[in-house]
């Protein structure tokens, strides 16, 4: 590779590798890809941000997943339950396929010997599963297969060959100190979504970084707007499990209770009460079974509130709302096939890396629907980077490469300081009456900061001469792209729909049911989906 990115660093030796396939990210979609593509008979290599298992929003707690026995009538109910709070922009074929992918794949884990629950008649109950037994065992599962690990190594960016199709990726080994880079067939990235460093359980690591690295080789995103997801947590605690405060009453400091809030359809109550005030909280409505059964399946939940001596059934608590962004939300990579190709020719996309907006419209399935998403687009994201990449046969490993990354990477410009990059972007993200009650004004004036912020980021980062500092200017850099592709197809959004809600617009229009694709770098475009229902003539709304 005659353009390799530099750090100013003594290092080590670089790390060069080929395979046929390339993942990028060792999450449950990550893992699942990695196996797919190795049990189609191709030479996998997965390159995880952290250590394989136990990095991501999974690995460090339990999780519901979206599966439903196949009966017509139950997945029929399973199908309606979201459609309405999704805006009625899934597509039920893809739900199909994915209720399907996920009955058959997580037969495999329970062959694989995780530790299902059992009912009163033997029977396994398989619609959660526990973080660390279900990650140990995939990335057991993925080394059995053949799979080379690289823990540790993060991408920074992909490699292109002189046809622009994606050719592999490269990046640095953090215990080494070395740069790594892998000439692959095919690529996928199942990096996670974007959490804007907000310190939410198991999201640090997950700061858009495959978002960018796809936009640079061509990839567009969808679903964008949809990306303002923040979950209740204990004002002293990262932990994020929104579903248990269905049993929770929500009261000021006085101890009078807030009308109207709740977890779900009242959570914009509690936001705009913590605008001004806090916001307190008790699990009240669990009786003792429930109570049982919520310590059972999320025993993390419960971690930090017996550090604190605090009993969440009988005493009251502070809770926050913690942004999560397109982590929990349904934005991500445009998803441009059934194999879970990307519009970048060798690149393939999968889990919250991956648009949503298939399975949950623009309003977030949950963990449920997110980990069953994670299961099948994995899997078929593997399958579909294996046979391309089979199919280029030797010439995969001839080509002559170019790195695809820019900002952060190669410098055309002054010195930027990251951390107040950092501090740039959560400031328009992160508060509730910028990103929760969105505005023509305030969308606008965000968009201004932040075409501001991808401007500085074109330069040279004053960490530039450590391998942490360039990968934290790397992260930033996500962060600003992401920032801008939401907040770009929210000015365009005019209505409230699905997790988007415009305070100038707060009513659903009948003529705005479509879904939204972007992207771009320096110059941010906005379109409809031409695919989707009722789409109108396609139109570009651009933001510099």
């Amino acid at each position: 590779m005659s353009d390799a990115f530099s750090i100013s660093t003594q290092q080590n030796e670089p790390l060069e590798l080929t395979a046929d396939v390339l993942v990028i990210g060792g999450g449950p979609a990550g893992t699942w890809a990695a196996w797919s593509a190795a049990s189609k008979g191709a030479r996998v290599v997965l390159a995880d941000k952290g250590y394989c298992g136990a990095s991501g929003a999974t690995a460090p707690s339990g999780v519901g997943v979206w599966y439903v026995q196949p009966d017509p009538e139950e997945r029929a109910k399973a199908k309606a339950s979201r459609e309405a709070l999704g805006g009625f922009l899934a597509d039920h074929s893809w739900m199909d396929r994915v209720l399907d992918q996920t009955y058959e794949n997580v037969a495999h884990l329970a062959q694989w010997g995780y530790p299902f629950p059992t009912n009163e008649r033997g029977e396994q109950v398989r619609r959660g599963m526990q973080g660390p037994e279900y990650m140990k065992i995939m990335r057991k599962v993925v080394k059995q297969a053949g799979v080379k690990i690289l823990d540790h190594s993060p991408a920074l960016e992909l490699l292109l060959d002189f046809d622009g199709v994606v050719a592999g990726a490269a990046g640095v080994q953090r215990q080494e100190n070395r740069p790594w880079s892998v000439k692959a067939g095919a690529v996928v990235i199942a990096t996670g979504g974007c959490a804007f460093l907000s310190k939410a359980l198991g999201t640090n690591v997950l700061t858009g970084d495959g978002g960018l690295m796809a936009a640079e080789a061509g990839g567009e995103m969808s679903g964008m707007e949809f990306s303002n997801a923040y979950s209740l947590a204990p004002a002293f605690s990262s932990v994020t499990k929104s579903a248990y405060y269905s049993w929770a009453s929500f009261t000021y400091e006085d101890g009078r209770v807030i009308e109207g809030a709740g977890s779900q359809r009242g959570r914009s109550i509690i936001a705009k009460t913590l605008l001004t005030q806090p916001v307190f909280c008790q699990l009240d409505k669990a009786d003792d079974e429930t109570q049982v059964w919520m310590r059972k399946g999320q025993p993390n939940f419960f971690l930090p509130f017996d550090r604190a001596g605090i009993n969440p059934f009988t005493d009251r608590f502070p809770v926050t709302m913690r942004l999560e962004g397109t982590v929990r939300g349904t934005g991500g990579i445009r998803i441009a096939d059934t194999t879970c190709a990307t519009t970048a020719p060798g690149l393939y996309a999968a889990g919250d890396a991956a648009t949503r907006e298939l399975i949950c419209g623009g309003f977030t399935g949950g963990g449920s629907h997110n980990a069953a998403w994670a299961i099948s687009s994995g899997y078929w994201a593997g399958g579909g980077a294996a046979a391309y990449a089979l199919s280029l046969g030797e010439k995969a490993h001839n080509r002559r490469l170019r790195g695809a990354g820019r900002a952060a990477l190669r410098p055309a410009g002054a010195g930027f300081d990251t951390a107040e990059i950092v501090r740039g972007v959560q400031s328009e993200v992160t508060p509730y009456d910028k990103n929760l009650f969105r505005t023509e004004a305030g969308l606008r004036s965000s968009l201004v900061e932040l075409n501001g912020l991808w401007r500085a980021v074109q330069g040279r980062p004053e960490s530039a001469s450590t391998t942490e500092g360039v990968i934290q200017a790397r992260q930033a850099a996500a962060m600003v792209a992401t920032a801008r592709w939401m907040y770009a197809s929210a000015h365009v959004r005019t209505e409230t729909r699905g997790m988007h809600k415009r305070v100038d617009h707060p009513a659903q229009s009948p003529e705005q049911q479509y879904r939204l694709l972007s992207g771009g770098l320096d110059t941010v475009w906005v379109k409809p989906d031409p695919t989707s229902v009722a789409a109108p003539a396609p139109k570009e709304t651009v933001s510099r």
